[in-house]
């Protein structure tokens, strides 16, 4: 099984998950020619894709939906909402109905020798979702959480067990308090259906910490109120203030790169 993101980002998101014979890609939130030239890195491409699988309908994770789904005609899944917001959304062009395919969250489904589990999470959106991905016989786990304001047990549940996942650290608090955004926007980040800060990060991802994690993807992080290295010293000091049994020099935890693919885990 092979993971990693293509882009990661308050510009454009995009993350591969797949094994040698299924593949696929949880958003699509950059161009089609950035997306392509990611899955070059993985001697991949667009027409190799098996299912398209959406968190929600914020243009930072659709942007590309509409070209790829006309020139590709792949699979696209994702919350009833989610998939009615991207109808109405004209900046996309025409969206092929037929390709669109409602899902529901807790509600496994299977594409080709992936399982994938929806679960919903808090955001400003019709219907948000992360994903968890696992191989048939459960021996390879992995997930994608971002876009969330707040996390609950419930969602730590969906995180634990896992060998890689990608985790929203958008924002450090104190450059977000001091920062160029206006007051309505700052509070609307801040808030339950907002984004998770580093600090928030790192606690989740302490609590969801297992024998197996092999790597931590830091992803959406914003352009104006965070900075990679801040992101990862602050996760890391989460982790090794905290009781838990593990450290952060456990296991490999790295910011995935906004604008093009991150490292490729192998797992």
């Amino acid at each position: 099984m092979r993971f990693t993101s293509i882009a990661s980002g308050s510009s454009g998101n995009s993350t591969y998950i797949g094994t040698e014979d299924t593949h696929v890609l949880i958003d699509v939130g950059v161009t089609m020619k950035a997306i392509n030239e990611g899955l070059h890195h993985l001697e991949l491409c667009l027409q190799d894709v098996n299912a398209i699988f959406l968190t929600h309908e914020h243009i930072d994770h659709i942007k590309a939906i509409g070209t790829i789904s006309r020139k590709y005609g792949i699979p696209v899944y994702g919350t009833l909402e989610t998939l009615q917001e991207v109808l109405m959304n004209r900046s996309l062009g025409v969206v092929p109905k037929d390709l669109l395919h409602p899902i529901l969250p807790d509600h496994p489904m299977k594409v080709g020798d992936l399982k994938i589990r929806a679960f919903s999470i808090d955001h400003d959106a019709a219907n948000p979702v992360g994903y968890r991905i696992e191989t048939d016989d459960g021996s390879k786990k992995a997930a994608v959480a971002t876009d969330m304001g707040h996390y609950t047990p419930y969602v730590q549940e969906h995180l634990m067990d896992l060998d890689v996942m990608l985790v929203e650290a958008n924002h450090d608090l104190g450059m977000l308090a001091s920062g160029p955004y206006p007051v309505s926007l700052k509070r609307r980040i801040l808030s339950d259906h907002g984004h998770l800060s580093n600090d928030n990060a790192g606690s989740l991802i302490d609590e969801t910490l297992n024998q197996r994690i092999r790597h931590v993807f830091l992803g959406h992080l914003s352009k104006e109120n965070n900075l990679p290295m801040l992101a990862l010293q602050t996760v890391k000091h989460q982790i090794d203030a905290s009781e838990s049994e593990f450290h952060a020099d456990d296991f490999d935890i790295t910011v995935a790169k906004r604008d093009g693919i991150s490292e490729i885990v192998e797992f």
